[in-house]
């Protein structure tokens, strides 16, 4: 009952005497899963022609927040993918403006919430570019069918108080995109659609290119200003990962991590993934000059 002080929040802390400065609470009473278990992007830029330091969440709730991160004021909170729980976030108050999806899932009836309890986006980092003011990150394009229910313990089932037999709404379109989003708006300035989630980590570099990988294996590279895709390399197996880089010898690295598995591997729901080999590999890139 109630917000749940602090659930689905961001708290910004006094590091020498642990007391809280201030907070924001992404999704009262989380009643969708929405728990915040992604990344916090900080970074300084002009926010209605001043510089400011801010900080940026592509939340699992479907909505992108950019908050002043001296004293957690509230500059920005638009979607940034398809959401029905709620109209939009209230700039006054920094709360949920929610719809009868909402209501009507707290009374225990079926709905059909965009986004899913994926998220929008899920733990995997996004990544912000200063050079061209974008966030680029793998987004999901598919909801959830939600309905709480009474259960007991049965060792060896799952024990989630749901349903999972009829737990995703796919819809016709695809089912993820890679976007180049506007921290201000949501909205894409680009996007590379797929028809198989996206789950993993984003890189730009100062080169104007974006890195990004696949469940079905492939590591890809597109311009960071018009998304054009730039070059692929087929894995072997699914990335969740993040990708890094580094320059060592004055040549620039890009290293990944392929391997399919963990709980992406249940949840997916997707049977095109069931041949997807386990693998476990790490592989590493030379970015020609």
């Amino acid at each position: 009952p109630g917000d749940n002080l602090y659930t689905c929040s961001v708290l910004a802390m006094d590091p020498k005497t642990g007391k809280i400065k201030w907070h924001y609470q992404f999704s009262p009473n989380n009643p969708f899963d929405y728990d915040s278990v992604a990344e916090m992007v900080l970074a300084d830029m002009n926010v209605e022609g001043k510089p400011t330091k801010v900080l940026m969440d592509a939340n699992r709730n479907g909505f992108f927040y950019v908050l002043d991160r001296t004293n957690g004021k509230l500059l920005a909170a638009n979607p940034y993918v398809k959401v029905n729980w709620a109209t939009g976030i209230d700039m006054k108050t920094g709360r949920p403006i929610e719809t009868d999806v909402s209501k009507d899932a707290r009374e225990g009836k079926k709905v059909v919430v965009f986004p899913s309890l994926l998220g929008g986006k899920n733990w995997e980092p996004m990544s912000f570019n200063p050079q061209t003011g974008l966030a680029y990150a793998n987004t999901l394009a598919f909801g959830g069918h939600y309905k709480t229910e009474p259960v007991t313990f049965k060792q060896g089932e799952w024990y989630l108080g749901m349903d999972l037999t009829d737990l995703w709404e796919w819809g016709d379109g695809p089912r993820g995109h890679l976007r180049a989003i506007d921290p201000m708006t949501g909205k894409a300035k680009w996007e590379a659609p797929s028809d198989i989630p996206r789950f993993s980590g984003v890189l730009s570099t100062a080169g104007g290119v974006v890195f990004s990988g696949a469940l079905t294996g492939e590591f890809e590279a597109f311009d960071a200003d018009t998304g054009k895709k730039l070059w692929q390399f087929q894995t072997g197996s699914g990335i969740e990962g993040q990708p890094v880089t580094w320059q060592q010898d004055g040549v620039q690295y890009v290293a990944v991590t392929s391997g399919y598995g963990g709980v992406y591997s249940i949840f997916s729901g997707d049977e095109r993934l069931a041949t997807v080999p386990a693998g476990g590999s790490l592989w590493v890139f030379a970015v020609k000059q």
